[in-house]
């Protein structure tokens, strides 16, 4: 274990972390992101996070990651329409077809932004 983030090799993620944290962003909602927290190992975790919801940071702090960063060219969040039963309906289809688009397209490595810089690491799918 380490204080260095340079020291990691791979970053694990679930499928619904990703997709969700995802959602939220383009919705508007919570910033939220996908955190890797110390120490640093070789193989880490991210997890689903809000940012700014959390108290002050010892050294060295988490690691904040887009959840953009873990998807390859993400489809367009289909727009929202509640003025009818059928409309809601298919959009309701249309959000699920995303999520499972998104989720197809988690890319194999991705870059971590570190105090050092941009460090590139692998992505491992989780379940």
């Amino acid at each position: 274990m380490s204080d260095d983030p340079t020291t990691v090799r791979s970053v694990a993620v679930t499928r619904e972390d990703v997709v969700r944290a995802l959602e939220l962003r383009e919705r508007g909602g919570p910033r939220a992101v996908l955190r890797v927290t110390p120490p640093f190992s070789g193989r880490m975790r991210a997890r689903l996070h809000v940012d700014g919801r959390e108290g002050e940071y010892a050294d060295p702090a988490p690691l904040h990651v887009p959840p953009v960063r873990f998807v390859g060219d993400p489809p367009p969040l289909p727009a929202a329409d509640d003025t009818a039963d059928a409309l809601r309906e298919r959009h309701e289809r249309a959000l699920a077809g995303w999520r499972r688009a998104v989720g197809e397209r988690i890319v194999e490595t991705t870059t971590l932004e570190t105090p050092e810089g941009p460090h590139r690491v692998a992505v491992a799918v989780l379940g």
